[in-house]
Order: structure tokens, then C-alpha cells, then sequence
């Protein structure tokens, strides 16, 4: 392994189907204002919602609701958020939903005792915030599988005036101060959102993986991570209501991006980047708009990175070698996570979520570019990978 590094993952996690009984536990340790920040209503529909406010009630605490929040948290919505938290004084961020109401609670969690422009500091200059701020707790109850918010640090906001969508990614002071984990509530989403969020774990395991040569533990762990991600969505998405595939696939997003296998990499998330801008500009699942540019990217990613792009074909497709050059072993790696993306429904291009192509230079625009992996791509090249991906 390559590199010097510290680790440290400072949030409990509370896993399984009677996980939610550990909430009473740990609300003790926190103040009585409670800020619960939830979706559109489904967690209502599903009953979570009641199950939740009824431990917080038990607990005396005091609940300001601020539901909601959108799949692609807006800025507005985070302006709204931050005034709410202001105003009531709350102890405790209580994320109820997926990935991106975790991501917005720790957005709100940075912001509010920040007295200057907080989307200027934190999301446009990237800085963290200073030592000696005060920042709110958070705690997650996770409904989706996919971002691995629930253990990151990780925030993502879209700027809807200006369709810019960027993620920072804040210190471990603004980790969830632990999350509950009930594969069952996962059971809940509708199947598309199952389904991006799938690919979005898959996703956050490669970008790791397709950095550097050297031989590196974190690279066996990514492997092993991707095996069981690809039997569990098999499973899954065959039979939705399968307990043990939809643990497994909630149990390997976490593991995806807690920073674990990330150790000792250099890491390249411009999928992500450019992710973020076809989101942006389509509001398709952030899952689906990570296949939809995949493939040009990872075809253009294989020359330079070929060896790892052999070794993924060989330890996590079974691809065999035999009578092969490297370039024909790597491509077969890649036509196997082709056909796996097809197998379980998901948009292999852009134009399947909505992008137009008199859209091409705005995303291209907003996709941040920097050196990453074995590529250091530019603005053109960027509309090149968009222009393969219609």
C-alpha cells in the first residue's frame, strides 16, 4: 500500500430489524429540541414516520418537523432548513429517509452557527469549518440503500438557479453520531429508487477501486464488496421482498464509502462529477445518472488503467484469460458490467433520463475536472464522454 494515512469512523451503527429499538438509547444523550427532517410523505405512508415520532414523544422530546426534502436537496430547501434550526434552537438533527435527507441534515448540521456565506465556504471554496464552531449532532434512520451517507461525512446540494450540483465532503466532526439500519424499511422505496441505488453503491466501490497499481488490501476488500453486491441484486430484484439480499446490498453500501477502502488510494470520482451536472440538469436518480455515463467513461479509463481493468474482470466477473490479450480479458470485464447493468434495469445513457443534447455544453459546464485515476480529463473531453453517452 502506497501512502500514509489516519482513520477514524466516530459513528455508531445500529443494524438489523429490530434496529430502531436502539433509538430511545441514544436520544438520551442528546437535548430535548429534536429538528426531523423526512422526504415527501412516504415514510407518513409507510407508517416509519409514527413509529419514529412515537420513540421521540416516549423520550420527551420536543419535535420541529421539516419535511420535504427532495431527492437532490436544493440550496433553498437548505436556506429553509438552516432558518428552522435557528429559530428553535434544536440539539439534534434526526434524518428520516435516504441518502440525500442524511446528506442535507449534515449540510444544515455545518451551516447553522456559521455566521458568514456558508455555500461560499463550504461548497464553493471547499473548506471545512473552523475548530472552534459549534456544529449540530445528527442521527440517521435510513430508508434507501446506496449513498453510504448514513457512515461519510459526505454532503451533496444543487444549486437550482444556476443548475450547478456539487458534494463536499466535511471532516469527521460531521459523521452521523450513529444511524439505524433496518433492511426492512429499504423494502419500502419503490423499485427504480432500489435499483439506482444499487448502481450507486457499485459506483462508489469502482471509483475507489480504478486508481493505482500497487497491491493494496483496500483493493481485495473493493473486490469482495462488489461480488456481494452483484448476487444480492440479482436476488433483489427478482424478489424485492428477500430479507437477506436487501441486507446484504444495505450492509455493502455502508461499507462503500465509510472512507475503509479508500485508504491508500489516490481515488477518482469524475463519474460522480459529471453525475452530479447530468443531475442537475435532468433531476433523474443520482444512481441512474452515474450508469448512464459509465460505460464512455470506463471504456475511455481502460487503456491507461489497463491492468486493474484485467484484474477486475478476472476477480470480480470470472472472466477467463485463456487465449486472451489483456486488452480483450479487460473488455470482457467491462461487457460483463454491461450486461449486469442491463440484467437489473438500469439507463445505459443519458438520453434514456432525459438529457438532450442542446444540454451537452451546460452539463459539461458544471462538471468540476481534475486530475483523477489514470485519466486528467478537460472540458472537452468531458462533452466527448457525453456525446458517446446519448
Amino acid at each position: 500500500m502506497q501512502g500514509n494515512f489516519s482513520y477514524h469512523n466516530p459513528t455508531k451503527l445500529y443494524f438489523g430489524d429490530e434496529s430502531l429499538n436502539f433509538l430511545k438509547d441514544e436520544l438520551k444523550n442528546f437535548g430535548p429540541i429534536v429538528l426531523l427532517n423526512y422526504g415527501s410523505g412516504s415514510v407518513k405512508r409507510n407508517g416509519i414516520y409514527d413509529q419514529v415520532v412515537a420513540i421521540l414523544r416516549e423520550s420527551g422530546k420536543t419535535i420541529v418537523e421539516n419535511p420535504g426534502v427532495m431527492s437532490n436537496p436544493t440550496l433553498e430547501k437548505l436556506h429553509e432548513g438552516i432558518k428552522i434550526a435557528r429559530e428553535n434552537n434544536v440539539d439534534l438533527i434526526l434524518a428520516l429517509g435516504g441518502g440525500s435527507v442524511c446528506d442535507y441534515s449534515k449540510a444544515v448540521a455545518a451551516s447553522v452557527y456559521y455566521e458568514g456565506d456558508y455555500w461560499n465556504k463550504f461548497w464553493l471554496r471547499q473548506e471545512q469549518p473552523d475548530a472552534d464552531q459549534r456544529l449540530l449532532p445528527v442521527g440517521c434512520i435510513l430508508t434507501m440503500a446506496g449513498t453510504g451517507s448514513e457512515m461519510n461525512a459526505g454532503t451533496v446540494i444543487t444549486d437550482a438557479e444556476h443548475t450547478f450540483k456539487v458534494g463536499h465532503v466535511f471532516d469527521d466532526r460531521l459523521m452521523p453520531k450513529f444511524s439505524i439500519l433496518n433492511p426492512k424499511f429499504t423494502m419500502t422505496v419503490p423499485d427504480n429508487q432500489m435499483k439506482a441505488g444499487i448502481y450507486d453503491i457499485m459506483n462508489h466501490i469502482m471509483e475507489q477501486y480504478f486508481s493505482d497499481f500497487d497491491d493494496n488490501t483496500s483493493d481485495y476488500l473493493a473486490e469482495g464488496l462488489m461480488r456481494s453486491l452483484i448476487v444480492s441484486s440479482r436476488t433483489a430484484v427478482k424478489n424485492p421482498q428477500d430479507y437477506e439480499a436487501r441486507s446484504n446490498i444495505m450492509w455493502t453500501a455502508t461499507w462503500a464509502l465509510n472512507t475503509l477502502i479508500g485508504l491508500g488510494k489516490r481515488e477518482d470520482w469524475m463519474v460522480h462529477m459529471i453525475g452530479h451536472s447530468v443531475g442537475a440538469w435532468t433531476h433523474a436518480p443520482h444512481g441512474y445518472c452515474l450508469a448512464a455515463v459509465s460505460m464512455a467513461y470506463y471504456r475511455r479509463a481502460m487503456k491507461p488503467g489497463l491492468p486493474k481493468f484485467v484484474r477486475f474482470a478476472k476477480n470480480v466477473w470470472d472472466v477467463s484469460t485463456e487465449g486472451k490479450t489483456d486488452e480483450q480479458v479487460a473488455e470482457a470485464g467491462l461487457a460483463a458490467l454491461k450486461s449486469w447493468m442491463l440484467e437489473i434495469g438500469l439507463p445505459l445513457t443519458i438520453s434514456e433520463i432525459g438529457a438532450t443534447a442542446d444540454m451537452i455544453p451546460g452539463i459539461t459546464k458544471g462538471t468540476i475536472c481534475y486530475p483523477a485515476g489514470y485519466l486528467n480529463l478537460r472540458p472537452k473531453d468531458i462533452t466527448e464522454i457525453l456525446n458517446e453517452s446519448m
